[in-house]
């Protein structure tokens, strides 16, 4: 009997680390996935999230400062006009 019982327990054993190595070569498995992933999208120009959101971001602060100087730039040629229209 306790020959058997020890079979067991190295059964089990030896199933615990299977899953164990089971569970890091599928982390090993993402981690050699998404590097790929990563260098193909670099190779074809593409950006990640991140970068296209920064981008984003400056090309909408771009766009409102170009309306503020529009607005500006009308006002100010307003008043000039007013000026030489004066004299």
């Amino acid at each position: 009997m306790q020959s058997r019982k020890s079979i067991f327990e190295d059964f089990a054993k030896l199933m615990t680390n299977a899953a164990g190595v089971a569970q890091d070569a599928t982390k090993e498995f993402e981690t050699a996935v998404s590097s790929m992933v990563e260098r193909v999208l670099a190779r074809q120009g593409l950006v990640n999230r991140e970068e296209f959101e920064a981008v984003r971001l400056m090309a909408v602060k771009a766009r409102e400062e170009n309306l503020e100087l529009k607005v500006k730039i009308t006002e100010l040629e307003e008043k000039l006009a007013d000026n030489n229209s004066k004299k």
